[in-house]
């Protein structure tokens, strides 16, 4: 009964990382411009592989009797390096300024001073 449900824990894991990484890479796909496909991979992509990699981990830690680190580590390095490499790519795209488009919400807060430097302030003559 155990091996039971072990065996669904495996296979709803392994079935929620297949569908993260997809809708990942769809979205990487789709999105419109670099900011918004900087999405995809970083977040639904890192969640699907890390799914499949506690599977991984529980699978062959049935199998062979004992904890296996290996796919541990694989998991970890690899929660802890896609946040900074997004981060990378982000701070690079915004450096070589690449086009976003008007329908990204928000603005990144170095084009909106760079916005505000370009623009002159139009200044009410003081009343006194």
């Amino acid at each position: 009964m155990f091996y039971v449900i072990l065996e669904g824990l495996i296979s709803a894991l392994l079935i929620a990382g297949g569908l993260f990484a997809f809708i990942g890479s769809l979205g990487m796909a789709h999105l419109r411009d670099f900011f918004m496909r900087l999405h995809g991979p970083t977040k639904a992509t890192t969640l699907g592989i890390g799914s499949i990699l506690i599977a991984s981990i529980i699978y062959f830690s049935i199998i062979g009797g004992g904890t296996h680190l290996q796919e541990l580590l694989i998991t970890i390095f690899l929660f802890i390096t896609a946040p900074v490499s997004a981060h990378l790519l982000a701070k690079t795209g915004l450096h070589q300024r690449l086009k976003y488009l008007d329908k990204t919400r928000g603005k990144p807060v170095e084009l909106l001073e760079e916005e505000q430097a370009e623009t002159p302030v139009m200044h009410s003559p003081n009343r006194e």
